[in-house]
């Protein structure tokens, strides 16, 4: 058995109940379950081989092992993203919320304020109108280079990855009409996928948690258009982190909150606060088929059709990252590589390309999906997959073992 804090094994005894809390200790004698969501600009019909659909989620898909993603060239050609189900919830939530939205503004703009490593925002951007603009933002700059990497391959258009504080896009006055809070936080409810999250876990930040959290939603509060949706999230299950600034969102900011219809057999639980009966929705290992957490969601009151159309701020003033990578130009010829072609072009190796390949830039493709570029010089074709991105290991399967089919 895991050996869990005892501060947070009797306050969490206390919030959850005997039963529910027996049935998350138990979570920890069971794997955690994998799961990947569908790029649909490039799964083409493609569906997870043996996989069982996430409830609450379109393109997600529970496996029934572990692959090594690594090792299969459609996971670096941004085919999927490997992600926790609980988290997949978002979809539900923007497929029941996002369309009254669309019925007034049209177009609009969203932004993923703490985004890294860029699960959420895959999938925000994944389910947007192709009019709409996503900015995905992560503060440190080691998690926006990751973020940088996984929006670049999902590959969608008016998607742009900052590295910024919270205060900064406050301070450019740029509006939204859709903000996604997954804010930091104690990470209770990783405890079962991430050992290491145990740790790191103390009464102490807990309070440092809940704190900055209300910072951070007070400055994304004033870049919503009035009407607009704020989405706020947590991995956590603690209520201070949770229920309690959810009150005061509702107490200082006037917010409204918002109900998601759900299935009873996806086993949710609602609010563990005395006396706070408002929506809320919180995923509990060994009750929900995924990991640890809680989400809300809460609207701006007033007209978002008048605000949306007095749009304001300086988008340059965000400063939007550049991928390392070049996008190909629409010329380019496109050559498929066989699996260990392709294992080989993502470690950064040169390749010979086929004698009749045109010299100068092509795009190199497994399984018609693209992987990247290479200089063609006829003897060889030098590799352009950016440094940061490539394959450590030197070792290659004899067979690829495919995930999608």
């Amino acid at each position: 058995m895991t050996n869990l804090p005892s501060e947070f094994t009797h306050y969490t005894r206390l919030l959850m109940g005997d039963e529910r809390f027996e049935r998350f200790l138990h979570s920890f004698e069971e794997p955690s379950p994998v799961s990947i969501r569908l790029n649909p600009l490039k799964s083409n019909g493609l569906k997870a081989i043996d996989g069982e659909q996430v409830p609450w989620c379109q393109g997600g898909y529970y496996l029934k092992s572990r692959p090594n993603f690594t090792f299969d060239p459609l996971f670096h050609a941004g085919c999927y993203y490997v992600q926790e189900a609980s988290s997949m919830f978002l979809d539900e939530v923007l497929r029941q919320h996002l369309p009254a939205i669309l019925r007034e503004t049209g177009g609009g703009t969203a932004l993923d304020l703490c985004a890294a490593p860029g699960g959420k925002s895959t999938l925000l951007r994944a389910a947007l109108p192709a009019n709409w603009t996503l900015y995905s933002n992560e503060p440190m700059r080691n998690r926006a280079s990751i973020l940088l990497e996984n929006v670049t391959k999902w590959g969608h258009d008016r998607h742009h990855v900052t590295n910024l504080f919270p205060k900064d896009y406050r301070k450019s006055k740029m509006k939204f009409d859709l903000i996604l809070c997954d804010v930091p936080c104690s990470g209770e409810g990783m405890f079962r996928k991430d050992e290491a999250t145990i740790g790191e876990w103390s009464p102490q930040n807990v309070e440092r948690c809940w704190q900055l959290q209300r910072d951070i939603v007070g400055d994304a509060w004033q870049c919503l258009n009035e009407g607009g949706l704020l989405i706020y999230s947590t991995c956590t299950f603690n209520t201070k982190e949770n229920e309690e600034n959810i009150q005061w969102i509702i107490d200082e900011l006037d917010a409204e909150v918002l109900p998601v219809a759900t299935k009873a057999e996806w086993h949710i639980t609602g609010s563990l606060l005395e006396g706070f009966t408002h929506p809320v929705y919180r995923f509990i290992p060994g009750i929900t088929r995924g990991e640890g957490l809680f989400m809300c969601v809460l609207r701006k009151r007033g007209d978002i059709a008048s605000s949306a159309s007095k749009k304001k701020g300086n988008a340059d003033a965000l400063k939007v990252l550049t991928p390392p990578v070049s996008p190909l130009p629409a010329e380019a010829d496109r050559v498929e590589l066989t699996y260990q072609q392709a294992i080989a072009y993502l470690r950064g190796e040169a390749l010979v390309l086929p004698a009749d390949t045109p010299r100068g830039i092509v795009a190199v493709a497994f399984q018609q999906q693209v992987l990247g570029a290479m200089k063609n010089i006829g003897s060889r074709a030098n590799n352009l997959y950016p440094k940061e991105w490539r394959i450590r290991t030197t070792h290659t399967p004899d067979t690829h073992s495919p995930i999608l089919g």
